[in-house]
């Protein structure tokens, strides 16, 4: 109840380090979604790129957050950009890397050959083929990433106020700070609130959008799956 109280004596502050959270999140997933798709689909045409670019993202997703923060102070700092928004964005964008570029990679690769061929026999060329039958089909996978990206950084947004990127991690480090439990669990809740309600969200949209046909074959492995158990 004292947590409560204090998120409701509090409101107006609580409501804008969310509303800057969201924002850190948002931009961050939007840019690594312009960088991380088309990545992926072009790995899908020049195989050999494949593995060197999905190991990088692993590497990436090895490094402890407070470790990329680290990094990049020094080098931003050249530009007076070492603290603030501008690094943890960036570190959010590497960070979600991995499950957009494997979950693009790995749904263009399991577009049914068969419907492929159907499309070139149509005369369709790579294009047309990518546009018409490869990014529709593999839709749900795709954003099934951005999903897991993003319910992942919202958590690693909440460490990102230790360089001043602000967000709801103020109040979990004003609260360690201040040996302040009912701040420190506010923080702590009102994270893991919004990264349930962002996937809630985002999986509903996932579901909204996935073709018929697909949800169809879906159940009808779940069904096979259920009469084999």
């Amino acid at each position: 109840m004292s947590t409560l109280k204090f998120i409701m004596e509090h409101n107006q502050r609580v409501l804008h380090l969310s509303l800057e959270h969201i924002g850190i999140v948002g931009l961050s997933l939007i840019i690594a979604t312009i960088i991380g798709v088309p990545l992926g689909i072009m790995i899908t045409k020049y195989k050999n790129l494949a593995k060197p670019v999905l190991n990088t993202a692993n590497v990436l997703m090895t490094i402890p957050s407070i470790a990329l923060f680290g990094i990049m102070l020094p080098v931003l700092a050249m530009v007076n950009l070492g603290l603030g928004k501008v690094p943890a964005i960036i570190a959010l964008v590497l960070y979600s890397q991995l499950p957009i570029i494997r979950n693009t990679y790995t749904a263009i690769k399991n577009v049914p050959p068969a419907v492929v061929d159907a499309g070139k026999g149509m005369g369709m060329n790579r294009w047309q083929l990518l546009k018409e039958i490869e990014i529709p089909i593999s839709i749900p996978l795709i954003l099934a990433g951005l999903r897991t990206a993003a319910v992942m950084n919202i958590g690693i947004a909440a460490i990102a106020s230790y360089i001043g990127a602000g967000g709801l991690g103020v109040l979990i480090q004003q609260g360690i700070n201040r040996v302040y439990p009912e701040m420190i669990l506010s923080g702590a809740i009102l994270v893991s609130l919004l990264a349930i309600i962002v996937d809630g969200g985002m999986g509903l949209f996932e579901y909204l959008v996935t073709p018929k046909g697909i949800k169809i074959q879906r159940k009808l492995v779940q069904w096979e799956s259920s009469l084999k158990n």
